[in-house]
């Protein structure tokens, strides 16, 4: 299953620890935890989650320990409130045992990850809209950023398939394309697109059946982080300035 892959083990133990009769059952429960753990609300929460939806299949179940699950639920949970759902009842966590017994415990310090950086905080506010500022500040970001892509979004009917509420126009503007290779920016773009349900959402607001945006960001291993959106207009001219002037500028450093 998508939620669980790369975990490091390729069998699971059926039902799961939340009474999931079948694989094919787990797989269709844990695709709404996707874009969660896109937004990388806490180091362990794949491991937390994979060990309830696929445990590996031992002689017996080996849950996650309390601690685990209270430290996913306190940086997870107001991810999750950003669009009404609280942290369910089937994941209550004094449910879990206490970490001296046989447990999954968190690998990761509780505030702070394997590679010394600290774990996100929520956001419910992520890929807002902006408004362009003057185009040498907006040439300044394209700088700063790994990518620069101007894309339009179109809203699809609702899916039982995938995730994503919109799809993406076959054009697709690459402004900048940094470390990615032009054939990988629409798969990746795609994959953020299905993912990332905080910052879709946030770009269309005010464009509820979508529209042309403009977006910049960083390439994280094999994921897109989109920090800044702009809709795209015509008649906004500090952005199609700076987006006409990207191919002469010179960044500095």
């Amino acid at each position: 299953m998508a939620l669980c892959q790369g975990i490091g083990y390729d069998s699971m133990r059926m039902p799961n620890l939340l009474g999931h009769e079948s694989p094919a059952e787990a797989v269709q429960q844990s695709a709404s935890w996707l874009p969660l753990l896109a937004r990388e609300c806490h180091p362990d929460a794949r491991i937390f989650l994979c060990s309830l939806f696929s445990p590996i299949c031992l002689d017996r179940f080996v849950s996650p320990c309390r601690s685990l699950c209270e430290s996913v639920r306190e940086s997870c949970a107001p991810i999750m409130s950003c669009y009404g759902y609280p942290w369910p009842e089937i994941l209550r966590c004094d449910q879990f045992p206490a970490d001296h017994l046989m447990c999954i415990s968190s690998i990761t310090n509780t505030s702070v990850t394997a590679a010394g950086h600290k774990v996100p905080q929520a956001s419910c506010r992520d890929c807002e809209l902006e408004e362009a500022p003057s185009p040498k500040d907006m040439l300044e970001s394209f700088c700063r950023s790994d990518f620069v892509v101007k894309l339009r979004l179109t809203r699809l009917k609702s899916s039982q398939v995938s995730l994503a509420q919109f799809s993406l126009a076959p054009r697709l503007e690459a402004v900048k394309h940094g470390p990615l290779l032009g054939g990988q920016i629409r798969a990746r773009i795609e994959l953020w697109l299905e993912r990332d349900a905080t910052c879709v959402r946030n770009m269309t607001r005010r464009h509820p059946r979508g529209g042309t945006f403009l977006v910049t960001g960083t390439v994280q291993g094999e994921r897109l982080v989109v920090n800044r959106a702009f809709a795209w207009q015509k008649r906004d001219r500090n952005l199609v300035a700076a987006a006409r002037k990207w191919k002469h500028h010179r960044c500095r450093g």
